[in-house]
């Protein structure tokens, strides 16, 4: 038999097994972002060691591989059950015996996966991938970084309102538990950087603490972009120390003053920022280390566009040098923060992450990590297609490259490598031919057309509600 094809007996415990339907092969571009031996340390490093003896199903690279085409699948497709029906099929296209089509060995084995091997993972293809993209990717030859947030929800279970409580607004047993989320992505390829969660309210669980627990994954010459949220003194005079420039919105509580500052150019202004007083979060020692001052430039931005709900705002920098980053480069720049928007409903609407599955606290970060490793690979594949074909990473549709890998998953999993090539190539095709619409100036409405169905909201607990049904019947 060639050696290009995996001996079958040994073809479930390759750790690479899951990494290959996201096109991966020697000679494809981005192919060295995560390798065979880097999944190995990874699992080494986090003590995976489950599947090891003979005859056994689960191994970590199957597990993996089962968790993962339930990130890229939607609906019924995303079930436990599901999932163990694509291990049947694939052992069987292996020459192994399927196995049971019960859920609870691949339940297990996937509890068994722990959180930092699926962390370190997923960010891992991104930090590599975001150092080898090419430099007319680049904004202005800089690593650019979207820092945003969002909530997910997930089942009414004790320990996930424990760890992560419902809105305090709602009735106990009427809510979800909610878990805050913030991220930093790569405006040139849309990859996931870094990433923090935290309960939905309390003390230090708001976007910025979360975000200050992300400065390690920002490096010295990049930019952060984020929304006016994040404009802070603080903040702003932390990221400078770590030599990140910041691209924000300015804060609603702070008013702009273009007739102080000097002129740099019509609506736009260098202008000086004095230190606040010490806030509750930050300790003396890092205070004293806060200048007194900022020297910030200050851009008034005239939105012209139709249907946006603002004609004007004002952004702030720290990027002073008028000559490099002319002012309606710095616009433009602030407009493509929106691009963070768009990665977010990605992952919560084309992988279906708004509403997570776990019951547990530890399961539901795991379920997180997970989803973002599948989508940082779904960025790789994009990437992959944009080089081969001349285009950039953001003209190609996230839910286009899903539907892509999805439809040729279990084929592209025992693919031997010169197939895989071949495979490849057609698939950076169809990916590249999902475009995003050029659709300038676009104005929809905030409102849906389809009537929702006419249930009545749950107003008591569930089984409070299913024994007032009980009683109800048996008094007839």
């Amino acid at each position: 038999m060639s050696p290009l094809y995996p001996r079958k007996q040994e073809a479930v415990n390759r750790n690479a097994l899951w990494l290959t339907p996201f096109l991966q092969a020697p000679g494809l571009p981005f192919a060295a972002v995560l390798s065979e031996q880097d999944i190995d340390e990874a699992m080494a490093a986090g003590g995976v060691n489950f599947g090891q003896v003979g005859g056994s199903v689960y191994t970590p690279a199957l597990t993996l591989w089962a968790s993962l085409t339930q990130v890229l699948h939607t609906g019924e497709l995303r079930s436990c059950a599901a999932a163990v029906s694509r291990v049947i099929v694939l052992l069987v296209s292996l020459g192994r015996d399927p196995c049971s089509s019960d859920t609870g060995a691949y339940c297990r084995a996937r509890a068994k996966l722990p959180e930092v091997v699926i962390r370190r993972l997923a960010l891992q293809v991104g930090s590599r991938l975001e150092e080898e993209i090419p430099a007319d990717w680049l904004w202005h030859g800089r690593h650019v970084k979207l820092a945003d947030g969002t909530t997910l929800t997930m089942p009414d279970t004790p320990a996930n309102q424990q760890a992560y409580p419902q809105s305090t607004s709602q009735q106990p047993g009427l809510g979800f538990p909610i878990v805050r989320m913030v991220v930093l992505l790569s405006l040139a390829s849309g990859l996931l950087c870094g990433m923090a969660l935290g309960p939905y309210a309390g003390k230090e669980t708001g976007e910025n603490a979360l975000l200050r627990s992300l400065w390690e994954e920002l490096h010295p010459g990049d930019i952060l972009l984020a929304d006016r949220l994040y404009c802070s003194y603080c903040l702003l005079a932390l990221a400078l120390q770590r030599n990140v420039d910041v691209v924000v919105r300015l804060h609603q509580r702070r008013r702009a003053d273009f007739r102080r500052g000097q002129c740099v150019a019509r609506g736009d202004r260098l202008v000086e920022w004095q230190r606040p007083a010490r806030p509750e979060w930050m300790d003396e020692e890092t205070y004293a280390t806060i200048p007194r001052t900022l020297r910030l430039r200050q851009i008034l931005v005239e939105v012209h566009e139709p249907g946006f709900r603002v004609e004007k705002l004002v952004v702030v920098t720290s990027l002073l040098d008028a000559e490099r980053y002319p002012t309606q480069d710095i616009a433009t720049l602030y407009h493509y923060r929106w691009n963070a928007e768009l990665d977010l409903r990605a992952l919560k609407q084309s992988l279906a992450m708004d509403h997570l599955r776990c019951k547990s606290p530890e399961m539901v970060r795991k379920e997180i990590w997970t989803a973002w490793l599948g989508y940082n690979l779904l960025r790789k594949s994009i990437a992959q297609a944009a080089l081969r074909h001349g285009k950039l990473p953001r003209q190609i549709g996230f839910a286009g490259a899903r539907q892509a890998i999805a439809a040729s998953w279990d084929r592209l999993t025992n693919a031997p490598t010169a197939m895989l090539r071949k495979l490849a190539a057609v698939q950076f095709e169809v990916i590249a031919s999902h475009q995003v619409g050029n659709r300038p100036n676009r104005v929809e409405p905030r409102a849906v057309k389809r009537r929702p169905k006419p249930h009545k909201l749950l107003t008591t607990p569930r089984y409070e509600a299913r024994q007032e049904l009980i009683a109800g019947r048996r008094g007839r």
